[in-house]
């Protein structure tokens, strides 16, 4: 325990207490300092913690975000998968449509081809028809000529038929003549005279007509024999003739 001192102030000296109260205020004015310092940290860690319970609440609002974007991430994620499977049946259906297209492009192919060979058959065809159409042609001129000349060879023939018969009329009508003048030689004048007279007269006549018919027949026969000589079908068909005779025959 310190002694007073002789002058009453308990053995300090009044530098030594002055010292000791601006210590004192020194001590006071830092304990001032360090309570500003204390309330402002104690501000500071009420505005931390406002500011944290804010970042709590946005942490939370954010957390709800994101779990309603997770969710809506699964939606899409689902959505894109179902995208993606009929993706890939419309691609399987192309697919299928594609080959079907090669397919049918295939047959199409195939049937150009044979419309094409159908378009050469037709074009032979067509040749073939033409060369037969001028063969029928040709064929109709000949014929047309082979049955100007058949009227002619049948006129000919009738003609010809004419004379024979106009020949067989003077042939009976000078037996007739010879018969008459046979009976009027073997009974002389008779009864029967006017008879023998007759018959002579009618086989003059008959041998008149016959001789005159045989004239115009063997004319008209003459002159269609002319036609004849001319004829074109008659030159055709003895072409044909030499041409099938000097062809060989088959054994």
């Amino acid at each position: 325990m310190v002694e007073p001192n002789e002058d009453g102030n308990g053995g300090r000296n009044p530098d030594q207490v002055v010292a000791l109260l601006t210590k004192l205020a020194g001590l006071g004015e830092k304990q001032a300092v360090a309570t500003e310092e204390q309330s402002e940290l104690a501000r500071r860690r009420t505005d931390t913690t406002s500011h944290l319970a804010s970042y709590a609440s946005k942490t939370a609002e954010n957390a709800e975000k994101q779990t309603g974007m997770a969710l809506e991430r699964t939606a899409l994620t689902r959505e894109q998968t179902r995208l993606s499977t009929r993706s890939s049946e419309l691609a399987n259906i192309r697919t299928e449509l594609a080959q079907e297209r090669t397919f049918q492009a295939e047959e199409r192919t195939r049937l150009a081809s044979q419309r094409t060979d159908m378009a050469r058959r037709r074009t032979s065809l067509s040749d073939r028809r033409t060369a037969l159409a001028e063969l029928r042609n040709r064929l109709a001129e000949e014929r047309t000529l082979f049955a100007v000349t058949r009227t002619r060879l049948s006129s000919q023939r009738t003609e010809l038929a004419r004379g024979r018969t106009s020949l067989a009329l003077i042939r009976t009508g000078l037996a007739f003549l010879t018969a008459g003048i046979t009976l009027f030689r073997y009974f002389g004048i008779s009864m029967w005279t006017f008879f023998d007279l007759a018959l002579v007269l009618f086989s003059a006549l008959m041998v008149y007509f016959g001789v005159v018919g045989y004239g115009r027949s063997k004319a008209l026969e003459q002159r269609l024999g002319g036609l004849l000589a001319n004829d074109r079908g008659m030159s055709v068909s003895m072409h044909a003739g030499k041409t099938a005779a000097a062809e060989p025959r088959m054994p």
